[in-house]
């Protein structure tokens, strides 16, 4: 990389900041653009598999971004950070956030072409232009293995979607070993747990645990959590539960302010039975109760029964904030969902 095409600054939060956000429709992507709009003076550039998130908006009624400047296909992106140096100069940082997400999608080209080949190809142009890049990973790089150290011997993928997320940490560690220290352009991966909260109720069978037994109970007065299955006992299915305020302030936290290129753990470290997330929604409406359903086939064989964040490497990297407790972020949420409070009012801490 030459230094006339390294950006200006990496970690810049100011007014007139340039920020791009890939997978600008969906649950993360609207949520980083939500929390953005405070600091794109210089623009938000909104990125997606449409060219124009209100068309969509027209059909779905989902993630109206108002203060976003311009839209593009994620094709569009790669052309223009390839083509055009007065563009990529504009630009303080990228939120990748577009991926087929679809933990049990089987087209194994179309999820490896967006999760893998297409990242490449970004990062490829980060570099190339001196943009600081950081993207989301899964915590479904880690497969049964109740060790989430960020470390290579502890990744077992289990699904076709969490091996293209792994595929591509391992990409961007190899650039990384690669890379001056004194010349590196930052890259930072964040491996999300299990994310819930505003704007996802777009996203099918994919939506979080705390949004479906909310549905549940307003349908039927019962909650239905997983009986015995996959070494659990009814209800003992465990997983780290982050409210997506947690997940902005902290994307926002390491832009501002790790210099350095690292995958972390974006999760509370903190376990959770089904079982508790239901009593949480349960004790909020009032009334409702649990029923056991029987574990489904289709995820035997390749379903995290436990998932928990090891937070060393994130504490040690200097990211001191705490994290809402499934009963206060489910609080949080289902205030939102029921209108009790409305979802400007509520600040991303950083």
């Amino acid at each position: 990389m030459s230094p006339d095409d390294k950006a200006v600054s990496h970690n810049s939060l100011s007014e007139q900041s340039m920020w791009v956000v890939t997978g600008a429709k969906g649950f993360i992507g609207s949520n980083m653009i939500h929390a953005l709009k405070g600091f794109g003076g210089g623009g938000i550039v909104a990125v997606d598999v449409a060219p124009d998130p209100e068309i969509e908006t027209a059909r779905s009624g989902l993630n109206v971004h108002d203060h976003v400047s311009d839209y593009m296909d994620k094709d569009a992106l790669l052309t223009r950070l390839d083509s055009d140096k007065g563009f990529a100069e504009k630009i303080t940082g990228i939120f990748h956030e577009g991926a087929c997400s679809a933990t049990i999608e089987k087209d194994e080209q179309l999820v490896m072409g967006h999760n893998y080949e297409y990242s490449k190809l970004l990062f490829k142009q980060c570099r190339r232009r001196g943009i600081a890049l950081q993207y989301a990973s899964t915590a479904g790089v880690y497969g049964r293995n109740r060790d989430s150290t960020e470390d290579p011997r502890n990744e077992t993928a289990l699904t076709l979607y969490a091996c293209s997320k792994l595929k591509f940490d391992r990409h961007v560690r190899r650039l990384m070993h690669q890379m001056p220290s004194d010349d590196a352009v930052p890259v930072v991966g964040l491996r999300y747990f299990n994310v819930y909260g505003p704007g996802e109720s777009h996203k099918g069978y994919m939506r979080s645990t705390p949004l479906v037994f909310h549905e549940q109970l307003k349908q039927s007065g019962k909650i239905g959590v997983f009986a015995a299955g996959e070494g659990c006992a009814a209800g003992e299915h465990r997983r780290d539960f982050i409210h997506i305020d947690d997940v902005v302030a902290m994307k926002l936290w390491f832009f501002e302010h790790c210099g350095r290129s690292g995958i972390y753990n974006a999760g509370t470290g903190v376990s959770r039975k089904f079982r508790e997330v239901a009593e949480s929604v349960i004790a909020y409406h009032g009334f409702g109760e649990i029923e056991y359903v029987e574990f489904p086939e289709r995820l035997k064989g390749s379903y995290q029964s436990y998932t928990q964040a090891n937070l060393k490497a994130v504490r040690e990297a200097g990211y001191r904030n705490t994290f809402m407790p499934i009963e206060a972020g489910i609080k949080r949420y289902l205030d939102d969902l029921t209108g009790k409070t409305c979802r400007s009012t509520l600040p991303y801490r950083r």
